[in-house]
């Protein structure tokens, strides 16, 4: 969802007309870069009002960008980024910078910056962080020292900057002519972002409002033609059918990979080729990833280990990453390990029906679980747990509320020392008998189970050793529902408490991975950014609060993909076709 002040329609505008420079923004954005799902990966349109330092002060649409600090030293530096990242499938963006006025001394840098960058820098100050700076005309490459690059800017000049997807580089434009490549080996997934230091520095974004003063699109053009040009000249001749079968292979896998089963089988017929994963593998997969997505990582954590016995265990930075982002959620209030303590309601009645059962199964024994008063059982992350069996972790985990407490009160609980649990299955009223799904069923887009449960069915997968059962099942309504109410663990006392004794023992796990693998700036940095959460009293609209954006599920969910796959380009959490496929989206016509 495109932040405040974006300029993208609401859905509850949709009646609205447009006004007229939004329909040319969003036709000028269209033609620039038509690969761009704009639903799902949105463009940059302005400056983000939550992703800036507190000296930069935004007004006209958070297109104009002014300095409201000191402006004594470096120390006074503020920046801002963009409300979204460069999407991948742009292939060539580009963007320009009006200075309006230099203000004292032109202290200014133009470029590009990766989430959670320090914005108390100008950007290129830092890693991850690459820069243009006016008062000098030197570029800064993730480096408080720059290198000579163009000349200086100051009032009145506008200054552009392209990145090109396909080769990683990054060059500069003022006043239409273009300077050269002045970074190369660019990370993906970077802001615009620009930085102001001194009084009186106002400058004006054009992220396609306006048309650009650089011919952007003469330079796609070129880009274009370059590709297919050397499409046309690679040599097929006599192995074609060998380029094919390779094809074949990587379109196969592609699907495999994100969990589109019915496809992936109905290519495999018709292709004649093997899919080296069955199916209920790959939608076990499916289901996790679902899970992250969905904002209930405790769940995926519990799925995981189940599924995957010792997957965890040996990727300690793969868990503790999970379990920071399980932090998160228990403060956005949508993992269930919070959202159990809620008040019983048509939704949570006796225990979350969204949640899935992750017990293996037990012979025939599939009752309904009606439970009251005292006998209610405790919750493990929205599961109702009859039993509790313990696993032997490597790692004391922290997800999982014990059955064993004989108190319903949430003081009493006493979280257990395994996020693996038998659970009996919870169902509403039903009278029809759970059916295995036919395989067009089986995508992610369309699965349906009745109550959420799906039969039970034993497989072996061919996914490296790992024998299991097909035990995951989902609600998808509780994977639609709308965003939560915007209050600490959703409003709930009792959730609240737990959310702190989980941060509690997120210290220790981080604690005890130093003991043993020696000190990680990225551990320290993400627990400390997952912590300063607690720090606000709107964590929502607080510099850190971006974490908790439905988006930044995402890599966490591609990484545990990338993991239970086990493949070794699977590190780059991509498969090869995602990046086939930016490499040519330059190549597509408007």
């Amino acid at each position: 969802m495109a932040e405040a002040g974006a300029g993208t329609p609401r859905g509850g505008d949709a009646a609205l007309p447009c006004p007229p420079e939004e329909q040319e923004l969003t036709r000028r954005l269209r033609r620039l870069y038509p690969a761009v799902n704009q639903e799902e990966t949105p463009l940059p349109r302005s400056w983000s009002p939550k992703d800036k330092y507190n000296y930069i002060g935004l007004s006209q649409g958070n297109l104009r960008v002014h300095y409201k600090g000191h402006g004594k030293n470096h120390k006074d530096a503020a920046s801002v980024r963009a409300t979204h990242p460069i999407p991948a499938a742009c292939g060539i963006y580009y963007f320009e910078v009006k200075i309006v006025s230099k203000g004292r001394d032109g202290y200014m840098g133009i470029g590009l910056s990766a989430q959670g960058v320090n914005l108390n820098r100008l950007p290129g100050w830092d890693k991850h962080s690459y820069g243009y700076h006016g008062d000098d005309g030197h570029s800064f490459c993730s480096s408080g020292t720059g290198q000579p690059y163009g000349p200086t800017f100051t009032t009145g000049d506008v200054i552009g900057c392209c990145v090109n997807l396909i080769n990683n580089t990054c060059f500069y434009t003022k006043n239409g002519h273009s300077l050269g490549i002045a970074f190369t080996d660019l990370p993906s997934n970077l802001y615009p972002t620009v930085g102001l230091q001194t009084p009186g520095e106002i400058v004006d974004a054009n992220f396609g409002q306006q048309p650009f003063v650089f011919d952007i699109e003469d330079y796609m053009r070129e880009w274009q033609v370059k590709i297919q040009s050397t499409i046309k000249r690679f040599p097929i001749g006599d192995r074609l059918g060998e380029w094919q079968a390779m094809l074949q292979n990587m379109v196969s896998s592609y699907l495999v990979h994100h969990g589109y089963c019915s496809t992936a089988t109905a290519f495999a017929r018709i292709t004649d080729t093997t899919i080296q994963e069955e199916q209920t593998s790959i939608k076990n997969r499916q289901r996790i990833q679902k899970l992250v997505l969905a904002g209930r990582v405790g769940e995926a954590i519990e799925a995981t280990q189940q599924l995957y016995p010792g997957l965890l265990d040996h990727n300690p930075n793969l868990l503790f990453m999970l379990k920071c982002r399980q932090f998160v959620e228990m403060v956005n209030g949508t993992d269930s390990e919070v959202r159990c303590f809620g008040a019983r309601s048509p939704r949570s009645q006796d225990s979350y029906p969204g949640s899935p059962s992750l017990s293996p199964r037990h012979g025939s024994n599939n009752s309904h679980v009606h439970s009251t008063g005292a006998d209610s059982p405790t919750c493990s992350n929205g599961v109702v747990s009859m039993k509790s069996k313990q696993s032997h972790s490597k790692y004391p985990t922290l997800s999982s509320s014990s059955s064993s407490s004989s108190s319903s009160s949430p003081s009493s609980v006493n979280y257990s020392e395994s996020n693996s649990t038998d659970s009996t299955k919870s169902q509403q009223h039903s009278s029809t008998s759970n059916q295995e799904t036919s395989d067009s069923e089986m995508e992610m887009e369309a699965e349906h189970y009745p109550n959420g449960v799906l039969e039970n069915s034993s497989t072996r997968i061919m996914n490296g050793t790992y024998k299991h059962e097909e035990i995951l099942q989902t609600d998808e309504s509780s994977m639609e529902d709308s965003c939560p109410q915007r209050q600490l663990c959703g409003g709930n006392h009792a959730a609240t408490e737990r959310m702190i004794q989980f941060g509690r023992e997120l210290q220790i796990l981080s604690e005890q991975l130093c003991r043993e693998y020696g000190k990680n700036t990225v551990h320290k940095k993400m627990l400390q950014d997952a912590f300063s959460l607690l720090a606000y009293s709107d964590p929502w609209n607080c510099p850190v609060g971006q974490q908790l954006d439905p988006i930044q599920r995402e890599p966490v969910c591609a990484a545990l993909n990338s993991a239970i796959l086990g493949k070794a380009w699977l590190l780059c959490e991509c498969h090869p076709l995602d990046i086939t496929f930016q490499g040519l989206s330059c190549v597509r016509q408007a």
